[in-house]
């Protein structure tokens, strides 16, 4: 049977896959995307696009349409159930709005939160990778993977142009026909049922029970004041995180599912849920244009990837809960952070250990993403020690100060929204972040107080002296495939110190550009000046 040969094959084209795409096509890389269903995702469950993803878009360049289409969540209110009679006017067991704030800690990003269906995200990135590699078939639909082997060993009458070791996928279409593919690398981006993972032989790891929820789109006839911001909403009858869609009409809800609900519950069900938990309110849902329900724990696979040939993306190696709106946002970023490292490497900008990065850092967002699911789902669930009705006393001193349910779970869920924004994460010393080396130049001195190694580059108004035009500083730094050299200097030794800059790098840097280009297309240096 001829094989089809790619540099990579990425199986699945969620936003993991997507995002990788985007690198590959940019860097020129030959690559196929393999997906088990008959087309493109028309729904999805994930919609929260955080502050961190949305500063990505930016960089790649695509951000316009997922700005312009999408619900801004500009604020967050927190409801919970009446501890007392007559308690704010209201009566024991149903709800009171206990606070309304800001979604996102002001100063933490230039770029909002937002929603937008993943099907619409997914298009948004599809359409970037047909524009730059010119191709509108970069995905085979309906095809799905049964067997991924890497190989050590030359097969014998197979001719190949791949160098050893490389990977051979065995996959079926719709119709039952078998397909082989070769390839230098793949990516499993094929979510939390992974064939790529179960063929090779890895396990999934941790919480051996699911927690129950509900979702649902629906369009509602209400009195309940924040139907168009973020609320949470914690009643005696459960829990439900509301989230305005695109459009100022559809709406999302997350309903808690009580922990006897081992079968699925239908439409019905879940409606009356909704209609408890917002008492006194009325919530009459008119329509339900989709809804789900679902049963999920935090689990880590056991390994991420088979022989630096093979790596584990998004669901495919780690899930969790849908509470704090990671899912999408963490695989999207598995794949850009991945999808840039074979960029490089296939084009010989970068040795093929870069690509231990990507294990190094990904296996310890994944792995944290985990800490604070378990968490961030215990605080939001009804059955969390925050819905007791018993007030806490801490004492300072002299004074004593009284503590609600309410209160300690409204700061407890503002005090994550630097990780939940996706702005927290800071990867470990490596290749490719440090702080200080021998004989190194370029790397962050003390003064630098605002620029911690290993995070994402602090947003930062600047005035570009060319034209005088405002902008954000990441602006001159787009994910365009070239290295960013970042030069701070003061006026006063401006033109000294970027003379001394300047030829160290011209020698740091030989013998890295591809063959037959320049170096302003290899490197890009900003030069910021304070005074």
């Amino acid at each position: 049977m001829t094989a089809e040969e790619f540099d990579v094959l990425i199986c699945g084209s969620g936003s993991a896959g997507l995002c990788a795409a985007i690198w590959l096509a940019r860097y020129g890389i030959r690559f196929k995307m393999l997906e088990a269903r008959d087309g493109p995702l028309r729904i999805g469950q994930a919609d929260g696009v955080q502050c961190r993803t949305v500063e990505i878009f930016e960089s790649l360049g695509i951000a316009d349409a997922l700005l312009k289409e999408s619900y801004h969540v500009m604020e967050i209110a927190f409801w919970s159930a009446c501890s007392k009679e007559g308690e704010v006017g209201g009566e024991q067991g149903v709800i009171q709005r206990d606070y309304v704030g800001p979604d996102t800690e002001p100063g933490l990003s230039h770029q909002p939160h937002v929603i937008l269906n993943q099907a619409r995200v997914n298009e948004i990135m599809m359409d970037e990778v047909v524009r730059l590699s010119g191709n509108q078939n970069n995905v085979e639909y309906g095809r799905r993977v049964r067997d991924v082997t890497v190989v050590k060993e030359a097969e014998e009458d197979v001719q190949v142009s791949l160098k050893l070791p490389y990977v051979k996928v065995a996959a079926e279409d719709r119709h039952g026909k078998s397909h082989v593919y070769r390839a230098q690398y793949v990516l499993a981006c094929d979510g939390a049922h992974s064939t790529v993972r179960k063929s090779l032989g890895f396990h999934m790891q941790g919480d051996s029970s699911d927690t129950n929820w509900g979702v649902m789109d629906v369009f509602v006839n209400t009195d309940f004041p924040d139907i168009r911001k973020k609320a949470i909403i914690k009643s005696q009858h459960g829990s439900i995180i509301l989230i305005p869609r695109e459009g100022d009409q559809l709406v999302r809800f997350y309903v808690e599912l009580p922990p006897s609900a081992t079968q699925p519950l239908d439409l019905e069900h879940l409606t009356q849920r909704v209609s408890q938990v917002f008492q006194p309110y009325q919530m009459q849902i008119v329509d339900t244009a989709w809804w789900s329900t679902y049963s999920i724990g935090q689990r880590l696979a056991d390994h991420f990837h088979d022989s630096m040939r093979v790596f584990l993306t998004g669901d495919a190696c780690h899930t969790h809960s849908p509470k704090a709106g990671q899912g999408m946002n963490v695989s999207l970023q598995d794949g850009y952070n991945i999808g840039w490292k074979l960029g490089q490497v296939l084009t010989g900008r970068a040795p093929e250990s870069l690509l231990e990065t990507y294990i190094l850092e990904r296996k310890d967002t994944a792995t944290k993403l985990i800490e604070f699911d378990r968490g961030f789902a215990k605080l939001v669930s009804s059955s969390s020690s925050s819905t007791s009705h018993e007030d806490q006393v801490a004492t300072n001193g002299d004074q004593k100060t009284t503590t609600t349910p309410a209160e300690r779970f409204r700061e407890q869920f503002l005090a994550a929204g630097r990780y939940t924004a996706g702005l927290a994460t800071r990867y470990p010393a490596s290749c490719i972040t440090r702080s200080r080396a021998p004989g190194s130049v370029g790397f962050v001195c003390d003064e630098a107080k605002g620029i911690t190694i290993g995070m994402r580059f602090p947003f930062a108004a600047v005035l570009r002296l060319s034209d005088g035009k405002p902008m954000q500083l990441s602006q001159a730094l787009p994910s365009d495939g070239r290295w960013h050299v970042v030069v701070f200097s003061r006026r006063d030794i401006w033109s000294h110190g970027l003379h001394v800059i300047a030829a160290k790098l011209a020698t740091a840097f030989q013998g890295y550009e591809p063959a037959g280009s320049d170096e302003d297309s290899f490197i890009n240096t900003v030069t910021p000046r304070y005074s």
